[in-house]
């Protein structure tokens, strides 16, 4: 790997994809549920910051009849076969910013008519960069985080599901506990990117809608995160 490579940045307006590991031996699509292709704006030594347009074309992880995960009883909901569908994104955009390192990225949701609602603290694994994007694996626990400052665990039923489905050892659950008290330390010192009012901010209109690739899950050559 040269110099080259570990420094490699993408411009803004460039577009890659986002992607999680499944956590489960048996995938379709290399090892991937979860595919989003976004458009690049930011990308320094500090902080990778993408959006995810409404109505990208996504890759999201199905019971095998097509049934939405989030609609199976959380007792099987991680135990029931799976399989991975195509579909758009719902809603309005999404901006994800992602320190490198750090064991969670922070995205930021809008309302309607660009009210702000919510930064959600996202805990997963640290990313690994490959030259189409970066991958990660999520690890179920999350934070929101409101405009008052204010905050509130999220999914911590699915943490404990996902557990008792095997799916996290018992390191990984202490590792993963460890980082959402660093990420509530840094709401609670209202540290970057908290602070760098990102709510602001808004896309490039010029900026085409990211195609999802017919090839999305191949195994990548990864670069340094």
């Amino acid at each position: 790997m040269t110099g080259t490579e570990r420094t490699t940045r993408w411009a803004p307006g460039d577009q890659i994809l986002w992607r999680y590991r499944d956590h489960r031996p048996a995938p379709p699509g290399a090892g991937f549920h979860i595919c989003r292709p976004v458009t690049v704006v930011q990308d320094t030594d500090e902080l990778l910051a993408v959006w995810l347009a409404p109505g990208t074309e996504c890759v999201k992880p199905v019971l095998t009849d097509g049934t939405p995960v989030h609609e199976q009883p959380l007792a099987t909901r991680y135990t029931a076969p799976r399989t991975v569908a195509r579909d758009r994104w719902f809603g309005t955009g999404v901006l994800k910013l992602a320190r490198p390192g750090d064991p969670w990225s922070v995205w930021l949701f809008w309302e309607p008519g660009w009210r702000f609602k919510t930064w959600y603290v996202n805990l997963e694994e640290p990313r690994t960069r490959w030259a189409g994007g970066i991958d990660s694996e999520d690890h179920f626990l999350d934070i929101s985080v409101f405009p008052d400052r204010s905050w509130v665990w999220r999914d911590e039923d699915e943490f404990a599901a996902a557990q008792r489905a095997g799916l996290m050892d018992p390191v990984t659950v202490r590792r993963v506990r460890a980082a959402g008290r660093a990420a509530v330390r840094l709401i609670q010192e209202w540290g970057p990117p908290f602070s760098e009012r990102w709510q602001d901010w808004r896309p490039d209109p010029s900026w085409p809608l990211p195609e999802l690739p017919a090839d999305w899950g191949r195994t990548a050559v990864r670069l340094a995160s």
